[in-house]
């Protein structure tokens, strides 16, 4: 944004740098505008900016390069993730091309093995035809993921809680270790947001969100956002972003960058509704596993207390009967909306076999552990004693008579 007119635009800069979460969030890339006052950042919806001479500008020419309202987010969320620089994109898979933008013909990368689908598909389907090759690993083992490294691999892209089951990658050791063999690691933070987790302070080089989710919050805006530590790196990202041009629009942008402000207020009653949502699904007959790092008898407790600074909002299960049984109960619920999506204010159930794991093949899916019996939550911020009754109902509409749901206690979060 230009300088305020009454000079005060630094010095509101230099006071937010060193400043807390919340507000970095409200404040940074945010000052008044420097034409009218207006506190708000304008929504500039223009397509060119008209030049006083050839080739002189007021820092804006094509708003597909930059646009005031967009640069106002891209600051905004460069600071909450601990980046100096951020590019934005259409959509989080967008942004998740945009990270391997630094990648070229021959190069190979490897990636979490129980991933998103639609990352997957990208991986699988799309990267291919560029010459990039990619493979699977388990990133919980370290040597298994040295063990794919090539001379030719470029990146190790981790997605950490992954996507469904919430298996944790440790950020820092995977990263040392890629950092050893001169591979860049990029890490997909959309779970956690940058207000539960900073991948870039632990270690990874390159950080990426779909904005749709947790940053924007209200399920009215798709959009993806990457962030890189080194600055050639972002370069060749923003090279790609305007090259490209799978940028967001200026009212998607407005709405993420007014949905954020709010970011840390909003994870805070996510994860407390998540983690009371998942010591209730522990406690029932109808469910066989949980999965929620923030269980003290998760695997992977100790990992996710020294990398995240909360649990987040997400929380998958496996309920018990037939399969169809989770269909079912995905159908039951109210409260819960049956959708894609995840990281709004209202709560969401969804099927992952059938919704997010899509595309992904049945044989790969069944070795991720995604199956039919398998749910995935997306806590909102509603009042808990109503999430819970409503997944209580659901239970009880698809339970055949004669079956209990008192006093048993359910294994939780085994990883697959």
């Amino acid at each position: 944004m230009p300088d305020n007119a009454n000079g005060h635009s630094e010095s509101r800069e230099a006071a937010c740098r060193n400043a807390g979460f919340s507000t970095k969030a409200i404040r940074i890339g945010q000052e008044p505008d420097s034409a009218t006052g207006a506190t708000i950042v304008p929504i500039y919806q223009t397509a060119t900016f008209t030049m006083d001479e050839v080739g002189v500008t007021k820092g804006y020419d094509y708003s597909r390069s930059g646009n005031p309202t967009r640069r106002a987010l891209e600051q905004q969320l460069a600071q909450m993730e601990g980046a100096e620089n951020c590019c934005t994109f259409a959509s989080g898979m967008a942004a998740i091309f945009g990270a391997c933008s630094v990648l070229r013909a021959g190069d190979h990368l490897i990636a979490t093995k129980d991933i998103y689908g639609g990352t997957f598909r990208l991986f699988s389907d799309v990267l291919p035809q560029y010459g990039i090759n990619v493979t699977y690993v388990d990133m919980t083992d370290l040597a298994a993921i040295e063990a794919q490294i090539r001379p030719e691999t470029r990146m190790l892209w981790i997605e950490t809680p992954t996507n469904p089951l919430l298996t944790l990658i440790d950020i820092v050791a995977v990263s040392k270790l890629a950092h050893a063999h001169d591979i860049l690691v990029g890490v997909d933070n959309t779970f956690c947001s940058p207000y539960f987790q900073r991948p870039l302070e632990l270690g990874a080089d390159i950080v990426a969100h779909s904005t749709t989710k947790y940053i924007n919050g209200h399920s009215d805006v798709i959009g993806g956002a990457v962030m890189a530590k080194d600055a050639a790196v972002h370069a060749k990202i923003a090279f790609h972003q305007n090259a490209v041009g799978a940028i967001p629009g200026v009212q998607d942008t407005f709405l993420t960058l007014r949905g954020a402000k709010t970011l840390a207020l909003r994870m805070e009653r996510h994860a407390q509704n998540a983690q009371a949502i998942a010591t209730w699904l522990t406690q029932q007959a109808d469910v066989s596993d949980v999965y929620y790092p923030g269980l003290k008898d998760h695997p992977q407790y100790e990992l996710a207390c020294s990398q995240m600074s909360g649990f987040g909002g997400i929380v998958s299960f496996r309920i018990r009967g037939e399969q169809t049984r989770a269909l079912e109960i995905a159908k039951q619920t109210r409260l819960f909306n049956l959708a894609t999506s995840l990281g709004g204010v209202e709560s969401l159930i969804c099927s992952p076999f059938t919704m997010t794991h899509g595309p992904v093949p049945v044989e790969t899916k069944e070795s991720m552990g995604i199956t039919l019996s398998l749910l995935r939550l997306s806590v909102g911020i509603e009042d808990i004693a109503d999430l819970i009754e409503d997944l209580d109902k659901a239970f009880t509409a698809t339970r055949k008579s004669g079956s209990s749901s008192n006093g048993v206690v359910a294994k939780s979060a085994a990883l697959t």
